[in-house]
């Protein structure tokens, strides 16, 4: 597929322009979509298509906005040529091919999508939301209709005063979200668009993501990760992972788990609290969960390591009884500690198990992690894609504080690693 840039011409003589978006208000919520389609020449707007479609995330409403438009533009001319213009960079990246596309709910929908016309046939280009105007208001159209227990009326969109077109006509393709469009309006509906357009209001935050950062991909999964507060072999640095004695919060613990509750109640910012099983962790979560109002969700993946044969000894420990076990352990990811432990190979798959499934039960929330020196190691790797060897580089401090935020495109940014702030 060709791709204009911004700002240069498009290809010469598409049939059809498709201006198509797409909003959610919550993100995931009531979610809608709008999509016109335009004569080149004269910006004349042939037909309509808007549809409220449930709980929904801004992107998956943006994608089916795009599917709508260019089903519109086929039903109008099988053998059209089109160019679509839309406000979602993400959409637009995926459906050129620059973005993997890694969320599972995205990839059908763009497979979907493909498949309405040849590729050769359609391309691509990204546009500013205030030049996205029609398809935008459609789209809150649909999102009102939805609000009031019904579907979109063509009959009653003021959409088509943006571009002031002419006369509204019968149906294009015989679905019920699609209309050809007839441009005249009379007073009342220019003044309802007036009204509409003061009043709307689609929560698309703008989040920066960096240097690409963009509006369009909505808010990131947020992970405060919080390891938890000291125990009696905390201070000795012994081994103490799954496989032991799982010990309780020291009282220098619990103060530590106090403070990071407390910092947090300050903030304001966690909606959802997730602990690993072990009972340090719960209780430390716990102290959150009482402050803030919250439960506390168990999520058996976020365990510590097995240590095996090593739970409870020290470092110097390992080393005078199983030199040989314990040099194996340093210098690969797949070894095991003695006596059948995990070795962080396999720490780090069902670490990742359990991040994306929490990536799909929060999307664009902020969530308290509270787990374990491995899990939050390996977390912050995967983040920016470090090799194993950068587990045995990183400090985390007991009731430590690291953030990562993960974006609907797949990408993933440190926000902050090994945090001590709150406990002084």
């Amino acid at each position: 597929m060709t791709v204009p840039t911004e700002g240069t011409t498009p290809p010469p003589t598409p049939t059809f322009y498709v201006e198509a978006d797409g909003g959610s208000r919550g993100n995931p919520g009531p979610a809608g979509y709008g999509a016109v389609v335009l004569d080149p020449r004269t910006g004349e707007a042939l037909a309509e298509a808007a549809e409220y479609v449930g709980v929904a995330t801004n992107n998956v409403a943006e994608y089916k906005g795009l599917i709508a438009g260019l089903t519109a533009a086929k039903a109008l001319d099988p053998e059209a040529r089109v160019h679509v213009r839309m406000d979602s960079k993400l959409v637009v990246e995926q459906m050129t091919g620059r973005w993997k596309i890694k969320h599972p709910d995205m990839r059908p929908l763009a497979a979907e999508a493909a498949r309405i016309l040849p590729a050769d046939r359609v391309t691509y280009e990204w546009i500013p939301r205030e030049k996205n105007k029609h398809a935008d208001r459609l789209a809150n159209e649909a999102m009102d209709a939805g609000k009031q227990g019904r579907q979109w009326d063509a009959s009653a969109s003021t959409a088509a005063l943006d571009v002031g077109a002419a006369g509204r006509g019968p149906a294009s393709t015989g679905a019920p979200a699609v209309a050809l469009v007839d441009a005249s309006a009379d007073a009342e509906n220019a003044e309802k668009a007036e009204k509409t357009e003061k009043t709307e209001k689609t929560e698309k935050d703008d989040t920066s993501t960096g240097w690409g950062g963009s509006a369009d991909l909505g808010p990131p999964a947020t992970f405060v990760l919080l390891r938890h507060g000291e125990t009696a072999l905390t201070p000795s640095k012994r081994f103490s992972g799954s496989g032991g004695t799982d010990p309780e919060l020291s009282p220098v613990g619990r103060r530590q788990a106090e403070a990071a509750a407390a910092a947090f109640a300050a903030r304001g910012t966690i909606q959802d609290i997730v602990s690993s099983p072990l009972l340090r962790c719960r209780e430390t979560a716990q102290a959150a969960a009482d402050r803030l109002g919250l439960d506390v969700v168990i999520e058996d993946d976020l365990r510590e390591t097995d240590f095996g044969a090593w739970e409870g000894m020290s470092f110097a420990e390992v080393r005078e009884r199983y030199p040989d076990d314990l040099a194996a352990w340093l210098s690969s990811p797949k070894v095991a500690p003695t006596g059948g432990g995990e070795s962080f190979a396999t720490v780090g798959r069902r670490v990742a198990a359990a991040r994306d499934r929490l990536l799909g039960r929060y999307a664009g929330r902020t969530v308290l992690v509270v787990t374990h020196v491995t899990p939050v190691k390996e977390l912050v790797r995967l983040a920016l894609g470090a090799p194993p060897e950068s587990l045995f580089r990183m400090e985390l401090s007991a009731a430590s504080v690291s953030v990562v935020a993960y974006y609907a495109d797949g990408n993933a940014s440190l926000r902050l690693l090994n945090d001590t702030s709150h406990l002084r």
